[in-house]
């Protein structure tokens, strides 16, 4: 039997998906086609690959501190029961965090193979990845280190290559001879004709053993510090958090610059088997058009769209009624609070509008109208200077944490549910239709004891209205309490 821990790769920011990918809510949380995210799609391809002589163990998720609970809860709707969350303090790439995920998956001296996998990629045919999976589970069980290759279908100039030998193996894997990266228009129309280059999926199947061999091999400096920062852990199921200034000290690097183009020729030759299942990064607007499901005119459309006289469009509306009439090769991206027009052959450009966004110290790139907490979602109905209004649910059971604002004060209104509140030192319980008010400065904690969930309207006023003026006194997620609020 052959033990196989599914590890996903959950960091990143995806701006090249904006608006609808934020830095507090990236694209691989989102929804794209059908009703899970790419990350819930990430997990569950594996777990339906099936074979007599492969079983599949917990699932490895590493991603950064700040996402823990949208992980965790995508994971939980999936009813994956056993999971563990690897939480990076701060970006390192993806050869620190796979080497995270090597060093918990040989705890016990197991040495299972592991799945290694973004959360952001679209891979529509599960019949062709389990295929093509198991034959790499089952190459890579012998030792040897295998990724998935997708056959370079055409010139693209966005995707690293793999240059593959003509001989197959008994798995049908054929060696490595190089890795290229993204090379220039010419030079891929010449791997694409050529029959033996493919691109490279990111996708790797090796035992943790091999992959800790060869990182202190090729990369003794970061074996040694994700060592150092793996012996500090600690643990808060499902969390595991490493030491915070030993990871932090760790060399940044990728999986494929850090061991696997280092890999042809030398004592570690890596293998390829592959992968004809559709799959797509997404790294782009115009990818997801290319993934997408087109009607006759090539149109894309998502949500409550309206489309005449149009061609190869991408329209994707989150809330509102969007219409498009006599247009081609646009992308029309609507949400709450941002609305992106852009030239289907430019989606580029979203990742040079993030950047001035952040240069105008606006924050659309970073968050979302509607904002995911561990206890619920808000949602910034209202905003002007002086007041703001939120419409706040609350999650069966779950409670906010005990805090305290110094700039502002709060009226609360029960719109839907049981909320059982702590002002001061009293406690007490509002149905639907009653309110209350949260004078400045008073400790306050607002519960749902229901088995509903609780919707409130929450009207701020003050001088200072942010996120950060909130001084947190106790909390059931373990959030750490901000520093000193701003003042206005």
């Amino acid at each position: 039997m052959i033990n196989v821990l599914p590890v996903i790769l959950c960091g990143g920011s995806g701006t090249r998906l904006w608006p609808l990918s934020r830095s507090a809510f990236p694209k691989q949380f989102l929804v794209f086609t059908g009703k899970n995210s790419l990350y819930q799609n990430a997990m569950l391809r594996i777990h339906a690959t099936k074979a007599p002589d492969v079983r599949i163990g917990e699932t490895v998720v590493v991603t950064h501190e700040d996402q823990r609970f949208l992980a965790r809860d995508q994971a939980l709707a999936l009813g994956l029961q056993q999971i563990s969350l690897l939480l990076e303090p701060g970006a390192r790439n993806t050869a620190p965090a796979l080497t995270l995920a090597a060093l918990h998956a040989s705890a016990g001296g197991n040495d299972p193979v592991l799945v290694v996998s973004a959360a952001d990629h679209s891979i529509p045919d599960q019949q062709a990845f389990s295929q093509a999976l198991l034959s790499g589970v089952r190459c890579a069980a012998t030792g040897a280190i295998v990724t998935l290759a997708v056959p370079a279908s055409a010139p693209e100039t966005g995707y690293g290559y793999i240059q593959r030998a003509d001989d197959t193996g008994p798995y049908g894997e054929s060696q490595v001879l190089r890795f290229v990266e993204k090379p220039d228009l010419q030079t891929a129309k010449r791997y694409v004709q050529s029959g033996n280059y493919a691109w490279n999926s990111g996708i790797f199947i090796l035992r943790a053993s091999v992959w800790l061999e060869a990182l202190s091999k090729f990369r003794p400096d970061i074996h040694e510090s994700a060592g150092l920062a793996w012996a500090e852990r600690s643990y808060d199921q499902p969390f595991v958090r490493p030491g915070r200034e030993r990871f932090l000290a760790i060399p940044s690097e990728s999986i494929d610059y850090a061991v696997m183009e280092k890999c042809p020729g030398s004592t570690f030759p890596i293998q390829a088997i592959p992968l004809n299942a559709g799959w797509s990064d997404l790294g782009a607007w115009d990818a997801v058009w290319q993934a997408g499901d087109k009607d006759a005119n090539g149109n894309v459309s998502h949500g409550d769209t309206l489309l005449a006289d149009t061609s190869n469009t991408l329209v994707h509306a989150e809330g509102r009624l969007v219409a498009v009439a006599g247009v081609r090769d646009l992308v029309i991206v609507e949400t709450a609070d941002a609305v992106m027009v852009a030239d289907r052959s430019q989606t580029q450009i979203a990742g040079a509008l993030v950047r001035q966004l952040g240069q105008l110290n606006r924050s659309e790139h970073l968050l979302h109208r509607k904002t995911h907490r561990p206890w619920g979602w808000y949602d910034n109905i209202e905003e002007s200077p002086g007041f703001k209004v939120k419409r706040i649910q609350v999650n069966p059971g779950a409670m906010l944490s005990l805090q305290r604002h110094r700039q502002r004060s709060e009226h609360w209104v029960v719109v839907q549910g049981i909320a059982e509140v702590t002002c001061g030192d009293k406690t007490f319980v509002l149905q639907e239709n009653e309110s209350t008010f949260i004078p400045l400065g008073a400790t306050h904690r607002l519960h749902n004891p229901g088995t509903l969930a609780l919707e409130i309207i929450e009207i701020q006023t003050g001088a200072y209205l942010g996120e950060d003026d909130i001084e947190r006194l106790d909390d059931v997620y373990g959030r750490v309490a901000p520093t000193e609020a701003k003042t206005p």
